[in-house]
């Protein structure tokens, strides 16, 4: 199997339109006719993930957030002066490493919707960016919680399940039936969680002002992390790959711990 060809099936699978606008998909470095020998499959196209990926045999690297967005003015070794993704690059191409990335074209999946739910131990009712049309892929998942809880327990089982410290807005007590998921980002979609009857919301990330401004009107905020919430996904990709045809024993998970650490006073505050 070549690049292009586990390229063109993923597309297939995750298709580009499927994308927002300024997403960067599929191959952004590498040689479309490349025999591959293996696939590393990682949240993040780093410049060390870069080298996990040729350290185990692996000449591609599939990843769920593009290398880039907007490239780099310069692809160079590592410098403090120029962004990460200008090592990376440079690493990927003298390494012989091509990059695929599926971004905001996997987030529209069923599977990162059933994904998400599952972990927490919901049912996916629909996505959150259509909640009227249940079968339309789109960005995030409305699901019902097989076992109604508290946010204090919810946000307690998020953190196991994300291997995350969350944070929480809102009332310990606060009863939570249906949830509104939303990998990465949070962006607006706390407002389609209030149209559509949510009870919380557990995210990536979310601003100060955003946060607060949900919790006071009644719908709480379970902040996972940006790379815990989509860390799940790189089960996605590793299956996507194998079901491309890559050799089972030739695709490998990277797996990153948390990327961040938390300092607290030793309560719930």
């Amino acid at each position: 199997m070549i690049v292009a060809e586990l390229e063109r099936a993923l597309l297939a699978r995750y298709p580009k339109a499927d994308a927002e606008g300024w997403d960067h998909v599929g191959l952004s470095v590498g040689d479309p006719a490349a025999e591959i020998t293996g696939v590393a499959c990682a949240l993040d196209a780093t410049e060390a993930n870069v080298r996990r990926a040729q350290e185990a045999g692996a000449n591609v690297l599939l990843t769920h957030h593009p290398i880039y967005i907007k490239a780099p003015e310069a692809f160079c070794p590592a410098d403090a002066t120029r962004p990460q993704c200008s090592a990376a690059l440079y690493e990927a191409a003298r390494c012989g490493v091509s990059i695929i990335s599926l971004h905001t074209n996997l987030d529209r999946s069923q599977e990162a919707r059933i994904c998400l739910s599952e972990l927490l131990g919901a049912a996916p009712v629909s996505s959150l960016e259509h909640v009227d049309d249940p079968e339309t892929t789109g960005l995030g998942a409305l699901a019902t919680l097989n076992d109604p809880c508290t946010l204090r327990d919810l946000a307690t089982r998020a953190a196991t399940a994300f291997g995350s410290d969350p944070r929480a807005w809102g009332e310990a007590e606060h009863a939570c039936r249906t949830v509104a998921i939303l990998g990465g980002s949070l962006g607006d979609f706390g407002e389609l969680a209030i149209a559509a009857g949510a009870d919380v919301i557990v995210t990536g990330e979310a601003g100060y002002h955003v946060a607060q401004d949900l919790a006071l009107r009644g719908l709480p905020v379970i902040l996972l992390g940006h790379d815990r919430s989509e860390e799940p996904f790189v089960d996605i990709l590793m299956n996507s790959a194998v079901d491309a045809g890559v050799n089972p024993r030739h695709a490998i998970k990277i797996l990153n711990p948390c990327q961040w650490w938390t300092v607290t006073k030793g309560e719930n505050l």
